[in-house]
């Protein structure tokens, strides 16, 4: 045998050596405000003794008379107790209750028993796992960015960015980590915008304790419109997202007013009374990933605002915003204050044709009735004949006399 194989052999035999002798370690992760089981199972079912470790302080002992003893200035007093008090099949766990991240840390559980004596640890992690992920579009300092939130959650999480299509700039966000009272963080991350239209921001929250991640996305769109004309508000969700669910709300100044909300798997759209003959949405296309919805029919007064569209499933949500102004320059004609120009405009159009009619009257009756002239005043206007038989020239007369009488 050489030298190497012979050197192996004995490193494999300290190593199991070690390993039997080694106080078993076990891992547990609890919730926050949920009860928490500390495994310790024993090979009897009658420990003599049986105490609880958290770091280097008791925080339980049970005697072989049942008797339990704790520190009542301990953070688990009240809380900590075993999970069976019998210890049935050996069965020493404890259980934690309304679990705080203070109670992280390392325990053991140390018995007595026929056997021997037995040693357990268990490494205790606390989580308060994200629950929602929101964002929102912020104008507050003095540019244009994007919010990403979180509440209520531990440890804190890391935050990355993105952006549909990906873009050559670098992103450089803003995060802030705030450790409240309860013991839980509140996490802000602040992207300012890019100045891209129809750019998609997408956040990313990924908690250390978990390879699960969080994501929200968000668009934001101007849009403009006239009184009394259909408009379109587009919505699409991004190419990684199958959502679940497609909810719209609106909200011009008061709390956001919800409009429909559509079940993809269900194919069923739930909109509230005061939005139902205003907006139209078609179900076949939400499938796709199209959740846009027409405008029928807007007012100026009651549909001007924000409307928002969040594509949302389990752990992903996408939120699209559009800032929609109704100008009232449509075809609409405000029904309370009605035009009476066609009045005035029937008035004029009556007037000139009575003053037509008359006119062609009063010319028709003229040529009817124009005056004869008298019938001397005729003659005298005669031109005077000028003929060789009826005058008295015509004979040779001079004077008025005949030509008889001056032969």
């Amino acid at each position: 045998m050489s030298f190497l194989h012979l050197w192996t052999l004995l490193v494999g035999l300290l190593c199991v050596d070690s390993s039997q002798n080694k106080t078993q370690e076990i891992h547990v992760t609890c919730l926050v405000g949920e009860r928490c089981i500390l495994p310790c199972l024993l090979p009897s079912s009658a420990p003599q003794k049986l105490l609880w470790f958290r770091q280097d302080s008791l925080i339980l002992s049970l005697s072989s008379d049942l008797q339990t003893l704790r520190d009542p200035n301990d953070s688990l007093a009240g809380r900590a107790a075993l999970a069976d008090p019998t210890l049935a099949k050996g069965n020493a766990s404890l259980l934690v209750r309304d679990s705080a991240p203070r109670d992280r840390g390392r325990y053991r559980c140390s018995a007595r028993t026929e056997a021997g004596d037995r040693n357990q640890e268990v490494i205790v992690k606390v989580q308060a796992p994200i629950r929602s992920l929101s964002m929102e579009l912020s104008r507050l300092s003095g540019f244009e960015e994007i919010k990403c939130s979180v509440r209520n959650v531990f440890p804190p999480p890391r935050v990355t960015w993105s952006t549909e299509p990906p873009t050559f700039h670098s992103l450089q966000p803003l995060t802030r980590k705030q450790l409240e009272g309860s013991g839980l963080y509140e996490v802000d991350s602040r992207l300012r915008t890019l100045g891209q239209k129809d750019l998609i921001y997408i956040c990313t929250a990924t908690s250390p304790y978990s390879d699960k991640s969080w994501s929200a996305s968000y668009r934001h769109r101007d849009l403009r419109g006239s009184e009394g004309k259909d408009l379109t508000l587009p919505c699409f969700a991004p190419s990684y997202l199958n959502s679940q669910t497609l909810s719209w709300t609106f909200s011009n100044s008061d709390a956001p007013k919800h409009i429909l909300t559509y079940s993809v798997q269900s194919g069923e759209a739930v909109s509230s009374q005061e939005w139902a003959g205003h907006v139209e949405l078609d179900g076949l296309r939400v499938q796709f990933g199209d959740g846009s919805v027409r405008l029928m029919d807007p007012e100026e007064e009651h549909h001007t605002g924000m409307y928002s569209c969040v594509f949302s499933t389990q752990r992903s949500t996408h939120t699209e915003t559009i800032e929609v102004t109704i100008s009232g320059t449509g075809k609409r004609s405000a029904p309370e204050d009605p035009s009476y120009w066609w009045v005035v405009g029937l008035i004029v159009a009556i007037l000139v044709v009575a003053v037509v009619v008359m006119l062609v009257y009063l010319k028709i009756r003229g040529g009817a009735t124009k005056p004869k002239s008298d019938p001397e005043e005729a003659t005298e206007l005669h031109p005077v004949k000028d003929s060789g038989a009826d005058s008295p020239l015509a004979t040779g007369g001079t004077n008025g006399q005949s030509a008889s009488a001056l032969t």
